[in-house]
């Protein structure tokens, strides 16, 4: 089955030669919402709108797998947080903090019932009956350590890494279960493989507090998914690639902030799946021929899923997205 490309590709398997193409993160732009007729925010707020927009991502710009999750609050939306769920010129917003301490965290019961939830669930639903394999179909999920950053305040929670990491560590084994039960809810849904999207660039965790705090959890959300995981880290992680390829997880899902795609392949040694390798703003300013010379250089350098590196602006043009499958490496 074709789906087959991908999820053998995060595995490094690669029996047909052919280097996949496609993308963990979102590859929702106006352009495709124009085409699709399949706007923000309907498009997180209604399963078939939702599904439309994602299938797109095969059917028209040729990629290999599709993944309806755009924006960063469906979690957080179920747990309680005031969402504004955006427009077509912008992504949703968490809202305001809602808890204080690791006391104040309460999992309703209903969570995976709940609309922000339940729309995305049902869309897995729909690609998986309307692809039948021709496409791997891609869930998402945010690790405790992002969820924390909405649901206590990125300021006040990284603060507290460091004056109360018994503290930070309460907050990630309790964000946990909601981690691990949205992951699984989606691969019952229909889900062949999910992104596991942290926010834990340098800029936002040292190295020191990666191996000490996310280093384990990755390491047991890898084992507790019961998919193929592509972890996704915006920025330069330059510093922990290697310490990502210890925690079991599938693949990496690089930003090109983080070297080359020869220097990311030397760091992430042999064993972990590398995704990416198409730099998100040569996507929105630059040309179709440059994003062909950006495949090449990844397909040549041991990326093995080449897309873009990160969810694309809004406003990247339809033309340069749609380069990336017209130069397809053999």
């Amino acid at each position: 089955m074709q789906k087959n490309l991908i999820l053998d590709a995060m595995h490094r398997r690669n029996s047909t030669g052919r280097v996949p193409l496609g993308s963990p993160t979102s590859i929702a732009c106006q352009d495709l919402m124009k085409l699709t007729d399949a706007w923000f925010p309907k498009a997180h707020l209604d399963a078939e709108t939702m599904a439309r927009l994602a299938i797109a991502g095969h059917t028209v710009l040729g990629l290999d797998n599709v993944m309806p999750l755009y924006g960063v609050c469906h979690e957080v939306g179920a747990l309680g947080c005031n969402v504004d769920w955006g427009a077509p010129d912008a992504m949703p917003d968490s809202g305001k903090p809602i808890w204080q301490t690791s006391d104040d965290i309460r999992v309703p019961a209903d969570f995976l019932t709940r609309p922000a939830c339940k729309v995305p669930l049902d869309a897995l639903g729909l690609l998986r009956k309307r692809l039948n394999g021709s496409a791997a179909v891609c869930g998402k999920v945010f690790g405790p350590w992002t969820l924390a950053y909405h649901l206590f305040g990125v300021e006040n929670f990284l603060i507290g890494t460091m004056d109360n990491p018994d503290e930070t560590r309460r907050i990630l084994e309790r964000l946990a279960p909601v981690t691990i039960a949205f992951a699984k809810a989606q691969v019952e849904a229909g889900a062949d493989m999910i992104t596991l999207a942290d926010h834990a660039t340098r800029d936002l965790c040292s190295p020191g507090a990666y191996e000490e705090f996310l280093l384990p959890m990755h390491t047991r959300l890898a084992a507790e998914i019961p998919a193929p995981v592509a972890l996704h880290i915006c920025g330069n992680t330059s510093d922990r690639i290697a310490m990502i390829a210890k925690t079991g997880l599938t693949c990496f899902h690089w930003d090109t902030r983080s070297g080359q795609p020869e220097e990311v392949r030397k760091l992430s040694g042999d064993r972990l799946g590398l995704a990416g390798g198409v730099n998100n703003f040569l996507l929105l300013k630059g040309t179709p021929e440059q994003v062909t010379e950006q495949v090449s250089n990844a397909a040549k350098n041991g990326i093995d899923i080449i897309g873009p590196e990160c969810a694309i602006p809004l406003k990247t043009p339809l033309a340069n997205l749609m380069a990336i499958a017209a130069s397809r490496p053999n």
